[in-house]
């Protein structure tokens, strides 16, 4: 992405960012998670920008106290083929954000995922529910503190 694109970039999100970062010459922009809906609806609707297709996303456990979950977009304009990752920070202990499905159709089992593995709740999801694991089952295998022998018992096994 050319700088003059990364200006413009930044002064049509300026109300939205919170953070920058630069990852192996692709842009990061942190958004609050109460703007997130608006800020992507820019990206996409916006005719200079054109970031049109959420090809990825991607949640990271932090393992920190504030903060330790985080929400990575995979953004990609077409027509000019560049790329951008929109993050958002979320809380430790209710990690929550509405969901993206709304701006890219995309989203939805990305932010299943998310939610099955990380428990992260998407807000206004049209069929948030589990992928990998059982419905009833209280625990989120990519959490950090989740134990790599995982919890015995947890899950009813098939009889040999």
């Amino acid at each position: 992405m050319t700088n003059e694109r990364l200006e413009i970039l930044k002064a049509k999100l300026q109300n939205f960012i919170t953070d920058f970062d630069d990852i192996n010459g692709t842009p990061g922009f942190y958004i609050d998670k109460e703007k997130i809906i608006d800020a992507c609806k820019i990206l996409k609707d916006d005719t200079d920008l054109k970031f049109n297709s959420l090809v990825d996303a991607v949640s990271v456990d932090r393992f920190q106290k504030k903060n330790r979950f985080e929400m990575i977009y995979n953004v990609i304009s077409i027509e000019t083929n560049e790329r951008i990752f929109v993050k958002i920070k979320l809380d430790s202990k209710n990690p929550e954000m509405q969901s993206l499905t709304e701006v890219w159709k995309s989203a939805n089992w990305y932010e299943r995922e998310a939610y099955d593995m990380m428990g992260i709740n998407f807000i206004n999801h049209p069929d948030l529910r589990r992928m990998y694991m059982p419905e009833n089952y209280e625990y989120h295998p990519l959490r950090k503190d989740f134990p790599l022998m995982g919890i015995p018992d947890s899950i009813p096994l098939p009889n040999k």
